[in-house]
């Protein structure tokens, strides 16, 4: 690779807001390296590489930093490799792939073990890869699904805490038990004798140490060793205290004061218990936290059927090239994006758009990969495959979002520098103030009050505060059909002053319809609406195609004659009755009189409409209203914006009479018309000039220049792809629902941050001084070190639950049926 390359990666060993600070330090340092985000949450470094061929040395650093980037490897089946020259180019083609480390392809046996990144490639990706450098290839084995990681780490660190448990419970029985109960007291020492007690107590909390705790070891002496202490420095440097101290009251005790000679095994011990528990909790909410993806994973179809050479055949999802023809049975997924070519269905389009009312579907018809289809039998033609489909873009776009730092992270940034390293100062000036006011008598309470404060220290509650909620509330948002491109819109939308729309394809529909149909005295709308939808079935004019629309399939009268009069309208004869459709200047002409009519034209006019006459065999039979339709969820969502204490405005090309009516309907007074896509730019200028934040929402192509220059740019996802890729957030339906669903999301997700970090930081301004003892000489009160374990475990369980509390967010404005 030499080549600018963003790609996003799995890392190990991260478990505090530390790690997650060093880690993105040292990133941030290399030459070459921007645009870095770490991501406690989901364990994941998102960067930017000037050349991607320094991602080995990338990778190399992290290992040096004991933050090793999370490696797997897999073994392709390469066919059609004949010599060097084959192998040499499949070779370059695999090491091309963003996030591949290593690649070594066999001539002999026909395969290709490639080293990658987890995250930053799927084995899927490198199959196309081979297969497009002309060396068809599959899957052979040796992968492992990253979905099933978190729950396989949660199943080891449960077996460990079991472990770590069944070994400490004897030890706290014998030492707390004989604490709180005199009568086991005596009964230990008659029988087997404190000092065999405290024997049993070393040799089983040991093993602890030795086995379930070894992690925090290996890694928080490390961090310690290198000056960059972590969580697990704390955990390792408290239970090690606690440890040693009882060591050396066992074996050594003539090194201490007899008022003082005490042990503290069953301390060491429980912390491990109740962290690896916090841990096993931990992860098992870090993985409902990616529940969404996971669930986006999981529409992909695995294969498709698929007619070549009139045979029909099942073929691997990686298989499919664009032109082939798919066939989709009834109740069956469609596997990738394409036009249907044959049949006819409705199909279920929720997971992708939010919309819940299945979409009919026939010849011609757009199908989106991962969407269900109903009872009817479909063959379609494959447009967009693999990273190309809707699909895919939807899983990029929220895992993009979910790795996003948000300005707000900044200030947990800034103090996880120096916090970790300020707890283990704490630390060791309590011990030493301790001793300073207590003497050698207080060794005992200076080893708890210190070993408190370095295990009720949570700088994994910090860690987990911003990415958790970010992780959850996007991948709510998305299963809404609300997909933040951008992770800093996520906070900028939740401080939006002003919400301006687009006219056209956002707050109407986009295409014009048969709205009124005023009849006169004496007609029927079920005898004048065929006639007049049959003579403008003649017409090319965009009127006349929605007046046919509103006529339906129904089969239409004869035209027996047709002329169309430029600018005024048309005339004809259908069904042996002459029909006259046009404006008071043709009706003038035709010499027919429209009498009373006239008025309701003129409010149609005065509404917005384009308002024509028609008249039958001479005489007014209706005026016609066609318009450019408010969409159904229109009026609801302006109203929840306003309710939300939100400005909502309108800027349009359209004329200034049809905008102002328009937005008269939906209660909105500030109106910008008839301007042009640079206006657009100028309008949002002149709503921003009070300094608040302004959100731009359009679809069409000329929305692009403004949804770019608004501070958050929302693209209605049924609009053109320049316009989504110039926006923030994407709304998957043409819904203004959505546009609330985005805000509501936005301000529940920024409020959750908050309480997050509230609780974060509040827990342990407030409970390190108790650990220290601050309560000691008022109230006699000093924190155990093993209720400061659960607290602190408690502490990140709160946090996970607490963001995943979002998932619950229920959208805003419901469809309308």
């Amino acid at each position: 690779m030499t080549q600018p390359v963003s790609l996003s990666f799995a890392v190990d060993g991260m478990s505090c807001a530390s790690c997650v600070g060093r880690v993105d330090r040292m990133l941030n340092g290399l030459a070459g390296v921007s645009d870095v985000s770490v991501n406690l949450a989901n364990e994941t470094a998102r960067l930017h590489l000037d050349d991607g061929a320094m991602l080995p040395d990338v990778a190399a650093r992290l290992e040096v930093l004991g933050y090793p980037a999370r490696r797997r490897d897999v073994v392709l089946e390469v066919a059609s490799m004949s010599c060097a020259s084959c192998v040499g180019r499949v070779d370059r083609a695999l090491a091309a792939v963003p996030g591949v480390l290593e690649v070594s392809v066999n001539l002999a046996n026909e395969t290709a073990r490639v080293v990658y990144l987890e995250g930053a490639v799927r084995p899927e990706e490198l199959v196309r890869a081979a297969t497009e450098a002309g060396y068809p290839a599959q899957i052979a084995g040796g992968t492992v699904d990253p979905t099933d990681r978190k729950e396989e780490e949660a199943k080891e660190l449960a077996r460990q805490a079991w472990i770590a448990a069944a070994l400490t419970l004897p030890v706290f029985v014998m030492e707390m038990g004989g604490h709180m109960i005199p009568a086991l007291h005596m009964l230990i020492g008659q029988t087997i004798g404190h000092y065999t007690s405290w024997m049993i107590q070393f040799v089983l909390v040991t093993a602890v140490l030795v086995g379930p705790g070894r992690r925090f070891y290996v890694k928080g002496l490390r961090a310690l060793v290198k000056g960059a202490p972590d969580m697990n420095s704390l955990v390792a440097v408290g239970t090690g205290a606690a440890y040693l101290y009882s060591v050396v009251a066992l074996f050594l005790p003539h090194l201490l004061p007899d008022q003082v000679r005490a042990v503290y095994f069953e301390a060491a011990a429980t912390i491990v218990v109740l962290i690896l528990l916090g841990r096993y909790m931990e992860a098992r909410a870090k993985g409902r936290t990616g529940a969404a993806i996971r669930r986006l994973v999981g529409l992909q179809v695995r294969e498709a059927r698929v007619l070549r050479n009139d045979t029909l055949e099942t073929i691997p999802i990686d298989a499919l090239v664009v032109g082939d023809l798919v066939q989709v049975r009834p109740g069956e997924k469609i596997a990738v994006d394409g036009e249907v070519v044959e049949g006819a269905s409705h199909v279920d389009e929720s997971m992708i758009s939010g919309e819940p009312i299945p979409v009919e579907k026939g010849a011609g018809s757009p199908v989106t990969g991962g969407t269900i289809n109903g009872t009817g039998a479909l063959v379609f033609r494959a447009e967009r495959v693999g990273n190309d489909t809707t699909l895919a873009q939807i899983i990029r776009m929220v895992e993009e979002a979910q790795a996003a730092k948000l300005p707000i992270q900044g200030l947990v940034d800034r103090i996880t520098l120096w916090f970790v390293p300020v707890i283990m100062a704490i630390a060791a000036l309590t011990v030493l103030v301790w001793l300073a006011f207590v003497g050698a008598s207080g060794v005992t309470l200076a080893l708890v009050a210190g070993v408190s404060v370095l295990i009720i220290a949570c700088p994994c509650a910090m860690g987990l505060a911003t990415p958790t909620s970010i992780m959850v509330g996007t991948g709510r948002a998305a299963e809404m059909g609300v997909l933040f491109r951008k992770g800093d819109a996520l906070q900028t939308l939740a401080d939006v002053d002003v919400i301006a729309l687009d006219k056209t394809g956002t707050v109407t529909m986009g295409k014009p319809a048969l709205t009124e149909l005023v009849l006169a005295k004496g007609f029927a709308r079920s005898d004048v609406l065929p006639l007049i939808a049959a003579l403008e079935a003649k017409s090319e004019h965009p009127v006349a195609a929605a007046i046919v629309a509103a006529h339906g399939d129904a089969s239409l009268p004869e035209v027996w004659a047709f002329d169309s009069v430029t600018g005024h309208g048309v005339v004809g004869n259908v069904a042996g009755r002459s029909v006259v459709i046009g404006n008071g200047r043709l009706m003038a002409r035709q010499g027919i009189e429209v009498g009373s009519l006239a008025k309701a034209e003129t409010d149609l006019a005065r509404m917005g409409h384009t308002a024509l006459f028609a008249a039958v065999d001479g005489v007014p039979a209706a005026v016609i209203g066609v318009s450019d339709p408010i969409k159904p969820t229109s009026h609801a969502a302006i109203a929840a914006l306003k309710a939300r204490g939100i400005k909502v405005a309108m800027i349009t090309g359209d004329k200034a009479e049809t905008a102002k009516a328009i937005a008269g309907s939906l209660g909105i007074t500030d109106v910008i018309a008839e301007v042009l896509p640079d206006g657009k730019v100028a309008a949002l200028s002149d709503l921003r000039r009070d300094g608040g934040k302004v959100a731009f929402v359009g679809d069409g192509i000329n929305d692009a220049p403004v949804l770019a220059f608004a501070d958050v740019g929302i693209a209605i996802g049924t609009g053109t792809d320049v316009a989504i890729e110039s926006a923030d957030v994407v709304l998957m339906s043409g819904d203004l629902g959505g546009v609330v669903n985005a805000v509501e999301v936005s301000r529940r997700t920024l409020r959750n941050i908050r309480q997050n970090l509230f609780w974060a930081f509040g827990y342990n301004a407030a409970l390190v001084p108790v650990a220290a003892g601050a309560l000691y000489p008022v109230a006699g009160v000093l924190l155990s070190p093993i209720l400061a374990a659960g607290a602190m475990a408690l502490s990140s369980v709160f946090v996970l639950t607490n963001a995943l509390r979002l998932r619950t967010i229920k959208p805003a404005v419901q469809e309308a049926e």
